[in-house]
């Protein structure tokens, strides 16, 4: 009998990191993977990126409406785990998968942990540098397995009192769609996006939700940078969280500037062709301290989001002052080195499989242990 494996997923961003792994499940006769998908894969304003996920074809994909409004995410919390929690007491799966920091996951892993269900935290024990910080913990104390990225993941961890056999280092899972032959051309990327620009960089900034009262401020410093510079720029939309609209409202300066592009969204594989052709990435996204170094991109890391993250030549640290973000623009831009060690090789999904297919995690106690460091 198939064991049944139900993902959950909130945002683009932890799509990419688990769409390997679901693909994997979807391949392999033992497993049978359920995908439930809420928060803004479900906003007209971010893309509607329910559209992706239904295009993976995935085989069971089920769609809950969870959003409150950006100012409630604690309302958003209670909503997904009313949601959640009608959903596994019909699918009865086997084990819950979740991923990073956001009120999504902690859903998740407060579900499966109150119902005696298995959960599995996928990039647990990292620093996000903001009150996503404080949800990444309380998933990793909620959940029974670790799929970590690196071994500073897996030892923060084991200082949270963590049991050492239920921490595994996997990598980060989308570093095996990074390196996939499937990417597109960039070429097909421009043309599906009409990006009419030759050389461009790419700009993300997201809220940080501790700072709610400078986010204006902050939004329109950067923006204003922007507009100073010279060079065209392909721009993203935040996150949903709250600061989101005011980061929103300042790039309305920027629509009828030739030297821009903005999306709501970008289809997962699409945004790694795009970073991976890209003169620099700026902002405060995860991207340019995950995904950047794999391709040698240089990155301007704007702000607090990503403080105490990740350190590599590559990434230039900034203040959210104007000034200071113009300074760094007018840095001269080389290619670096690539990085290929910090969060994995690559071979995350099959690595999560092997796991799976073991006996370890089957036979862990539901009722979880607190290790006392001596």
């Amino acid at each position: 009998m198939s064991r049944k494996i139900v993902f959950l997923t909130g945002t683009r961003a932890d799509f990419g990191k688990i769409k390997s792994l679901v693909q994997i499940l979807e391949d392999h006769e033992n497993f049978n993977p359920f995908v439930f998908v809420t928060g803004m894969h479900l906003m007209e304003t971010y893309g509607y990126t329910l559209i992706e996920i239904e295009r993976c074809q995935f085989s069971n994909v089920h769609a809950f409406e969870n959003y409150t409004s950006e100012a409630t995410m604690d309302l958003t919390l209670a909503k997904t785990i009313q949601g959640f929690s009608s959903y596994i007491k019909e699918i009865k799966p086997d084990l819950v998968v979740v991923h990073g920091d956001r009120v999504e996951a902690m859903a998740g892993a407060i579900v499966g942990a109150l119902n005696n269900i298995l959960v599995a935290h996928i990039e647990g024990g990292e620093l996000s540098g903001t009150v996503d910080e404080l949800i990444r913990h309380s998933v990793s104390k909620m959940s029974h397995i670790h799929y970590v990225s690196n071994t500073e993941a897996k030892n923060r961890l084991i200082q949270m009192g963590e049991l050492h056999n239920t921490i595994e280092v996997i990598g980060s899972p989308d570093i095996d769609i990074m390196f996939s032959k499937n990417l597109p051309s960039i070429d097909e990327v421009k043309s599906y996006y009409n990006i009419p620009f030759k050389n461009y960089a790419l700009a993300m900034f997201h809220p940080v939700t501790t700072e709610f009262d400078k986010m204006e401020d902050h939004a329109n410093s950067f923006v204003n940078a922007l507009l100073k510079d010279d060079k065209n720029y392909v721009i993203i939309f935040p996150n949903n969280d709250l600061g989101s609209e005011v980061i929103l409202n300042a790039y309305k300066k920027l629509e009828a500037n030739s030297r821009f592009r903005i999306f709501p969204s970008v289809r997962f594989e699409y945004f790694l062709t795009l970073l991976k052709h890209s003169s620099f990435i700026i902002g405060n996204s995860s991207a340019g301290i995950r995904e950047a170094p794999y391709y040698g991109i240089p990155t301007i890391n704007v702000g607090t989001r990503q403080e105490n993250r990740a350190l590599h030549s590559h990434i230039t640290n900034v203040s959210y002052s104007e000034e200071a973000i113009s300074n760094a623009l007018l840095s001269e831009f080389k290619t670096v080195k690539k990085d290929t060690v910090s969060f994995g090789n690559g071979n995350s999904a099959g690595l999560f499989l092997n796991s799976l297919l073991g006996t370890t995690i089957w036979s862990l106690n539901n009722q979880k242990q607190f290790v006392d460091i001596h």
